[in-house]
């Protein structure tokens, strides 16, 4: 385990809750003599940097716990509601299993393919069938016996882009056996592909 301290500026972030797309912190700088030993704040990150946003400040311990708490709280509802929307009302969102698809093997091809991300992969709140099912567009670990392993995605339900290692792949699913919100999830992505070539053939 590395020894080397998470920062967030002047701060040591001595605890972390990630939920969603946010990750709720605490700090300390106990060098710090303006009366702001301690702070929360929101993370949010993409490839490049992360970025502290709302930050609260307090040399008052207990003050900055109850406020993560809050943040927390807020946070973990947003989540819900998001996962939890309308469009899931009567949809089985239980997690896919190695029993509900095609295990896939070291000679299977991915590229194209419909894939399910083992669910252990997927933080905690994630792991349900609309974040598993995924459209694979590629990647060096999508290619059979690759010595590459990445594998690229888009989220079928999202559209959201993704990227995985070939070991996070559980298995991969037909068109036919899939739900019908992943069914027009997958309708939705091809149309929009479609799109976008031949906007780029008129562009030529």
């Amino acid at each position: 385990m590395s020894d080397e301290k998470r920062m967030a500026g002047d701060y040591e972030i001595i605890q972390a809750i990630m939920i969603g797309d946010r990750e709720i912190v605490i700090g300390e700088n106990q060098a710090d003599t303006n009366g702001q030993k301690y702070m929360t704040a929101v993370g949010e990150w993409n490839d490049i940097f992360e970025v502290y946003r709302d930050v609260l400040v307090s040399d008052d311990y207990p003050e900055i716990v109850g406020y993560f708490g809050q943040r927390v709280t807020e946070q973990a509802k947003i989540t819900r509601d998001e996962l939890f929307k309308p469009d899931f009302q009567g949809v089985d969102n239980a997690p896919i299993t190695a029993d509900g698809c095609a295990v896939v093997t070291h000679d299977d091809d991915l590229n194209g393919k419909i894939i399910v991300i083992k669910p252990e992969i997927l933080r905690r709140e994630y792991r349900r069938a609309t974040n598993q099912i995924k459209l694979c567009t590629g990647g060096f670990g999508a290619s059979p016996n690759s010595r590459g392993n990445a594998v690229y995605c888009k989220d079928i339900y999202s559209g959201k882009e993704a990227r995985y290692e070939r070991r996070d792949v559980l298995g991969t699913l037909e068109p036919e056996s899939l739900p019908e919100w992943a069914r027009q999830g997958l309708d939705s992505i091809r149309q929009t592909e479609q799109q976008k070539k031949e906007t780029n053939k008129e562009a030529r």
